[in-house]
């Protein structure tokens, strides 16, 4: 057996492999949209979830009852709503303010379930921290903003429903079987997409490593590390993902960020590491069960 010290280091290190793999990912992906479209990014982007989760996990779908399919179902339109917005504001705003944005979520989520004091103070230097990287004016995208916005509120009911869906079909079999519904759901969108508009290689191989390092290299990396770091701690290591995004943005992109919007990134990361660190709650259980997974399955 590996000793809990060694597991929970190996879990830290793979955690932050995800989140370097997943803005990396993104950033390849922004690559192709001169060719494809934010949209055909994520179709790629669904089809390789897909691949990866339904071999994996085979769910026995078919067995669901009606308690257990609906937050099936949103689960995948949620799925592809966050990303679909999430692209669309990288391409209009960029990597790092759009990741930042979209980290709103699941800083609200735990914002919610804190009883603390400082829960306050987390939100208030989170809303600062949205003004600091919008610095709202006349030549502000607002509906690149608006995007972002969006793809947080998709991110926290991901949480909530993979917590429901958690307490209701065993193991990630729900998980699986909406990114399932969610590539089926996109897959009239890519045929008429990639037959009217028809990409260039590249475009498609940039998706294809955008869909491989997103959504393929995370998964795996999840059901790895879920069981061996508890939920406030993996709440804190998710928190360098709007670091890692405006980084590569800058290194992959080329996109500069002033120092006002570094400094609401850093504000709005900050907020979620003290509504973590503060989340005593998280401390008790795992984060498998945080995001809905039974640590049985895994």
């Amino acid at each position: 057996m590996v000793p809990a010290g060694r597991a929970r280091t190996v879990g830290i290190a793979a955690t932050l492999s995800s989140a370097f793999a997943n803005q990396l990912g993104a950033a390849i992906g922004a690559l192709a949209f001169p060719s494809i479209g934010p949209i055909g990014v994520v179709v790629v982007r669904q089809f390789v979830a897909a691949a990866v989760l339904l071999p994996l996990v085979r769910p026995r779908f078919w067995t669901f009852n009606r308690h257990q399919v609906w937050p099936v179902v949103l689960l995948a339109l949620v799925f592809g709503t966050m990303n679909l917005c999430l692209y669309y504001s990288i391409d209009r705003i960029g990597l790092g303010l759009a990741v930042t944005l979209e980290f709103l979520g699941p800083l609200g989520v735990a914002l919610a379930g804190s009883r603390n004091r400082s829960a306050i103070l987390c939100a208030i230097a989170a809303a600062v921290g949205v003004l600091a990287i919008t610095h709202p004016q006349g030549s502000t995208d607002y509906f690149g903003v608006a995007l972002g916005l969006i793809a947080a509120c998709c991110w926290a009911a991901y949480i909530l429903l993979q917590r429901t869906i958690g307490r209701r079909i065993p193991g990630t079999q729900g998980t699986a079987t909406a990114t399932g519904i969610s590539a089926l759901v996109f897959l009239p969108i890519g045929i008429v997409l990639f037959v009217t508009h028809p990409p260039t290689l590249f475009g498609v191989l940039c998706a294809i490593g955008a869909g491989v390092l997103a959504s393929a290299v995370p998964m795996i990396a999840d059901l790895f590390t879920l069981r061996r770091v508890p939920a406030n701690l993996f709440g804190i290591l998710l928190s360098v993902n709007p670091i890692f995004a405006a980084t590569l943005g800058a290194v992959v992109l080329g996109e500069g960020l002033q120092l006002i919007e570094w400094a609401g990134i850093v504000l709005i990361v900050g907020a979620n590491v003290i509504a973590f660190a503060l989340n005593r709650e998280g401390r008790a259980r795992s984060a498998a069960e945080d995001v809905g997974i039974e640590p049985d399955a895994l």
